[in-house]
């Protein structure tokens, strides 16, 4: 466990598949009996990757990099995220595609900014107290980010 790729010892592994570096095939649980993962053939597994439990990754699907696994993954699927979440289905035709992958938190990110200014517009444009409150709480702000400097 102290670097490389970990492999559980009731991990099934079968053929073609890809583990970049620091991918842990991992358990949940100490019972006996089955609780690792099964990898199925042409799975693509990207670096650092957790797949946790006794769960099953679908032939030829993709585990995005950092990504920490515990529900099944179908075939031909893209799984990422913490905890990853199918994103696509069907086989991208480049298993090396990593550069394709979204970043799902940016993603919203910029969504919820989006949907705050919006609120925030209609919201000041009604009702000017408001607008009194959020400069306050604007002034609050700023004087705890100083206060944090110092």
């Amino acid at each position: 466990h102290g670097f490389g790729v970990v492999i559980g010892q009731t991990t099934i592994i079968e053929d073609d598949v890809l583990i970049y570096q620091g991918v842990t095939l991992g358990g949940v649980s100490l019972t006996p009996g089955k609780r690792h993962p099964t990898i199925k053939s042409g799975v693509v597994i990207g670096a650092g990757a957790k797949v946790l439990g006794n769960i099953t990754i679908g032939a030829n699907s993709k585990i995005g990099a950092n990504s920490v696994v515990v529900r099944e993954v179908p075939e031909n699927s893209t799984a990422i995220g913490i905890p990853a979440h199918v994103i696509q289905k069907g086989r991208d035709k480049d298993p090396f595609s990593h550069n394709k992958l979204p970043d799902i938190n940016k993603e919203m990110f910029e969504y919820l900014l989006k949907r705050v200014a919006v609120l925030e517009h209609h919201m000041v444009q009604d009702n000017k107290e408001i607008l009194e409150q959020d400069l306050q709480l604007e002034n609050i702000y700023e004087s705890f980010i100083k206060a944090m400097k110092h």
